[in-house]
């Protein structure tokens, strides 16, 4: 069993303990959280040392890993200082929030050979692995466009906080949510060539109301538009057009398949614990079984649609991404 530590007990930190706890392969024994009342009794129920701060952390020999469920901003020092100790690392999504900062992140860590594991858990959803092999099978022809939405509700709870503020989640929703389905897409169609993304906010709140949508052209010459909403129910949606037929993602079990002439076929897949089975990839990569199923590049290449998209926000124009 692999040894870590946590940073962040926030909603995300806490799951991602308790998946640990489920998944066995993991023994979380310390966490840094900065408000340590908050986190006292959470750490007394699942036998967590408090530590003073990550430097503590990082300077204990018994820690072989460590899991950020931090704010965003502080991933690029964090993830270099555990590299740095040798550590293992596994960081939530998004790893920068420029493509800039997360090659500096890849390169510190390769140069340590430790693990850097980026935590896009909705990879592991049944329906969007599915999807995947549908898409790199061949069966719907020549891929011509994706579209995609994720809507989670998130804005009506939100009174303070990092979702709050426009350093660390800019873009509105495709920070926290849309960027869920940017990853997808690239991990469907490949890296982007060109965004044009717009931001429409409604009301600045608490809690925000607004809008984001984003237009893109693929490198591969596939087009695909994407829309994000914090205010309305969870929906979730990925779909895939082809010369052939289409497919889609409804959520982590469901998929969808049209064919000329056909009716729709739509697939159940069983439910799985998507999040014990990131930190299970994780565990393998750190043991040396098989590399972390994201691989760096496509991190970097979501992070540039990102980037670009945010870009293109300030500017009201596309944005050509860097190849």
């Amino acid at each position: 069993m692999i040894q870590c530590a946590i940073a962040g007990l926030g909603r995300w930190g806490r799951s991602l303990v308790e998946a640990a706890r489920r998944g066995g392969r993991l023994k979380i024994t310390d966490a840094v959280e900065p408000d340590a009342e908050r986190a006292r009794d959470f750490c007394a129920a699942h036998d967590l040392a408090l530590a003073e701060s990550l430097e503590a952390v990082l300077a204990n020999p018994s820690i072989e890993a460590v899991l950020l469920a931090t704010p965003h901003s502080q991933h690029i020092a964090q993830v270099i200082a555990a590299a740095s100790a040798s550590k293992q690392v596994f960081c939530e999504k998004p790893l920068a929030l420029c493509r800039e900062h997360a090659v500096r992140m890849f390169d510190a860590c390769r140069s340590a050979g430790v693990v850097l594991a980026v935590g896009h858990n909705r990879r592991f959803w049944p329906s969007l692995q599915a999807l995947r092999e549908v898409v790199g099978s061949g069966e719907l022809g020549t891929i011509l466009h994706v579209e995609g939405h994720n809507s989670n509700e998130n804005s009506q709870g939100i009174t303070a906080g990092w979702r709050l503020s426009p350093e660390e989640s800019p873009g509105g929703g495709l920070t926290g949510a849309g960027l869920h389905v940017l990853d997808a897409f690239v991990s469907l169609v490949g890296p982007a060539r060109q965004v044009y993304a717009r931001l429409s906010p409604r009301e600045a709140g608490p809690p925000p109301l607004d809008s984001a949508m984003l237009a893109i052209d693929f490198a591969n010459g596939v087009t695909g538009t994407l829309a994000t909403i914090r205010a309305t129910p969870f929906y979730w949606r990925v779909h895939v057009f082809g010369t052939n037929g289409s497919a889609e993602v409804l959520d982590e079990a469901t998929l969808v398949r049209r064919r000329s002439g056909i009716r729709p076929e739509m697939i159940i897949y069983p439910i799985v614990d998507v999040l014990a089975n990131e930190l299970a990839a994780f565990a393998d990569a750190v043991e040396g079984k098989q590399p972390f199923p994201i691989p760096p590049e496509e991190v970097l290449a979501t992070l540039a649609a990102f980037d670009g998209a945010l870009r293109s926000m300030r500017a009201g124009q596309p944005v050509i991404l860097d190849p």
